[in-house]
C-alpha cells in the first residue's frame, strides 16, 4: 500500500476568470470579466472526485458565465449585475459540491462593449436627448400662445 500525503489550502481562493465573449439575448457581443472566490470544504473529494479542482471550477466558471449572460439583454446584463452574480454563484456552487468546493462569491467585474456598439448606444441617447428637447420646446411654444 502507497500512500501520500497531499496538502489542501482550505482558505478562500480567489479565481480571475479570463475575459469571456458573450453574446446577449438581444444579439450585442460584449467581452465580460469576472473573479470567483471559493474554498475548498472537504479535502478528501477536491483530490478524489475531479483531477484539478482549480482548472475544472475555471471551466466552470466560463461556461456558466457564457451561458446565464447569454439568456439576458445588454440593459439586464448591466443594471441587474447583482442579481446575475447571485445566480451564477449559487449555480457554480451546486455544480461543484459534489467535488467539496463552496463558491462563496461570483463578481462580474467588466462589461465591455466593442467600438462600434459604444457609437450606436451613444447615437441612440443624442437622439433620445434631441427628441426630449423638441417636445420642451414644442410644450413652450404652446404655452406661450
Amino acid at each position: 500500500v502507497v500512500q501520500r500525503m497531499l496538502r489542501v489550502d482550505l482558505r478562500v481562493n480567489v479565481m480571475d476568470v479570463p475575459p469571456q465573449d458573450v453574446i446577449s439575448r438581444d444579439n450585442v457581443s460584449v467581452r465580460v470579466n469576472a473573479v470567483v472566490y471559493f474554498r475548498v470544504v472537504e479535502p478528501e473529494k477536491s483530490m478524489l472526485q475531479v483531477a484539478d479542482f482549480y482548472q475544472a471550477t475555471s471551466q466552470l466558471a466560463q461556461t456558466h458565465l457564457r451561458s446565464v449572460l447569454g439568456q439576458h439583454e445588454l440593459d439586464e446584463i448591466l443594471a441587474k449585475r447583482d442579481s446575475i452574480n447571485h445566480s451564477l454563484q449559487q449555480i457554480l456552487d451546486e455544480a461543484t459540491d459534489p467535488w467539496g468546493i463552496k463558491i462563496t462569491t461570483v463578481e462580474i467585474k467588466d462589461v465591455d462593449l466593442n467600438e462600434s456598439m459604444v457609437r450606436a448606444i451613444a447615437r441612440q441617447a443624442e437622439a433620445e436627448r434631441e427628441r426630449r428637447a423638441k417636445v420642451i420646446h414644442a410644450e413652450g411654444e404652446m404655452q406661450a400662445a
